[in-house]
């Protein structure tokens, strides 16, 4: 099984000229001679799922939006490229690779919605990328791609939650990436309060996603549906990290077998060394070694237990601790919740500070009891999926490997420090760097040698984000 390069090409591309000659720009002359209606159906048709994480239909997602217009407000297409889940690294790829793609992907979108404006949203600490973004719309409007709509780059902050689809549009709208619980077909961008002037709908999907969108419209949905499978037509953009022979991204059919997918992109375990466990970023259960022969799709990596999310692989041998794992996932979480739903972050934070006892062996039945109990109760009036990836995660791997647990309650197993699980910064040389900061990040996403104990949302609420124009 080859890399395939639908979506990733093998080299950057590095001017607009040559993408025209590498046959880029017929999805958006294509889109330019159909009727809004007739795009959103080509995508319907085509079978495209958000590669942000959810795998939300595509084409009902721009349905929704048209049929949700403002009398006053246009639309907003907003392109969200706030890569952050742990072991993802294929947005910033794709866009190193070829950020036309994505641009013209996105016109089309703005097109398919009636939008005026695009916003490109990405991470202030993304440097390399925003330079590649920015030239390359500065090319498309030179060549008369945009038209009459607005192309706009906006750098948000670092935060884990900034990728979460309504707290981005909080942050553009410079407030701090708080999740919001209408959706934003309802209220989109360019509002304050629930009370002001109906906002105009926003459209918001991933980099990877738009990136599907220019030989959809060009080629036509059954071309598209030639490779995947009928559930997850297409391709994927898989992220292969972890305890593996090197580190990479690589596009692959939807519905290759993970075990493929680890060989092809990841080289495969450590020589002498056998997959334990891997990590479907940490919203979805673990998929452990019986299953590693699992499609790498959507109803393939759900029939067992875990999900697709956005590919990234964090890959486990048999040298790892899985009670260091849990506490590892377990402590991203809780530092990265808002507050905004109080047993999230409290029962996040005691979760991360059980299982780092039962993870350096000082842990007693008493803290595997508390462990249990608060897996229960962490997701009580939660608002967006974060709370249920810490039960979900966790649950999981207390499920598969409660020997490893037992063992370090038992005395007999010894102390091991939390795996470290953030999000990466960078793979140079076919090695992931991982944000080793996050261990000094405290619960208040502070990087003082102490928590204040005041969680995000009580903080900042009433501070000006440093982002906000």
């Amino acid at each position: 099984m080859p890399l395939v390069h639908r979506v990733l090409h093998p080299k950057p591309i590095l001017s607009l000229d040559e993408y025209l000659a590498r046959a880029g720009g017929k999805g958006i002359e294509a889109a330019r001679e159909m009727a809004p209606a007739a795009i959103i159906e080509r995508v319907l048709a085509s079978g495209l799922r958000g590669r942000g994480g959810a795998g939300f239909p595509t084409g009902r997602k721009w349905q929704t939006v048209a049929e949700n217009q403002s009398v006053t407000t246009p639309a907003t297409v907003v392109v969200n490229g706030a890569e952050g889940e742990p072991g993802t690294f294929k947005d910033r790829t794709i866009v190193r690779r070829n950020p036309f793609l994505v641009v013209e992907g996105a016109l089309i979108a703005a097109r398919a919605v009636s939008a005026d404006m695009v916003i490109f949203a990405m991470k202030r600490s993304f440097e390399g990328e925003l330079v590649r973004m920015r030239a390359a719309i500065e090319e498309a409007e030179n060549a008369g791609w945009s038209q009459d709509v607005e192309l706009i780059v906006f750098e948000g902050p670092d935060e884990y939650l900034y990728g979460e689809e309504s707290a981005l549009l909080e942050t553009i709208d410079g407030r701090w990436p708080f999740p919001r619980i209408v959706p934003t077909f309802r209220r989109g961008l360019r509002s304050v309060t629930p009370t002001d002037a109906p906002a105009g709908p926003a459209l918001v999907n991933n980099i990877e996603t738009m990136a599907n969108v220019p030989r959809i419209v060009a080629r036509g949905p059954d071309w598209y549906r030639t490779v995947g499978t009928p559930q997850s037509p297409g391709t994927v953009v898989c992220t292969v990290t972890g305890y593996t022979q090197h580190h990479g991204v690589g596009e692959v059919h939807m519905g290759s077998p993970l075990r493929e997918v680890i060989e092809l992109v990841g080289g495969g375990p450590r020589p002498g060394r056998q997959v334990k466990a891997v990590l479907s970023g940490v919203a979805n259960g673990i998929i452990t070694a019986a299953n590693l022969d699992v499609p790498v799709s959507y109803e393939g990596l759900a029939a067992v237990g875990s999900g697709i999310g956005s590919a990234g692989f964090i890959v486990l041998d048999d040298t790892v601790d899985m009670a260091a794992v849990a506490a590892g996932v377990s402590r991203f979480l809780a530092v990265e919740s808002c507050g905004q739903c109080s047993p999230c972050k409290l029962d996040g934070a005691t979760l991360a500070t059980h299982l780092t006892r039962v993870s350096v062996s000082t842990g007693r039945s008493h803290d595997h009891e508390v462990i249990r109990h608060r897996l229960g109760t962490v997701t009580e009036r939660s608002r967006c999926f974060l709370a249920t990836q810490q039960q979900m995660v966790v649950s999981s791997i207390l499920e598969h490997f409660p020997e490893e647990f037992e063992a370090h309650i038992s005395g007999g197993a010894e102390g091991v420090e939390p795996e470290l699980i953030a999000e990466l910064v960078d793979i140079r040389r076919n090695q992931a760097l991982v944000d080793e900061r996050h261990l000094r990040k405290q619960p208040d996403w502070s990087y003082n040698p102490r928590d204040s104990g005041t969680p995000p949302v009580e903080l900042y609420t009433s501070v000006a984000p440093p982002w906000r124009s």
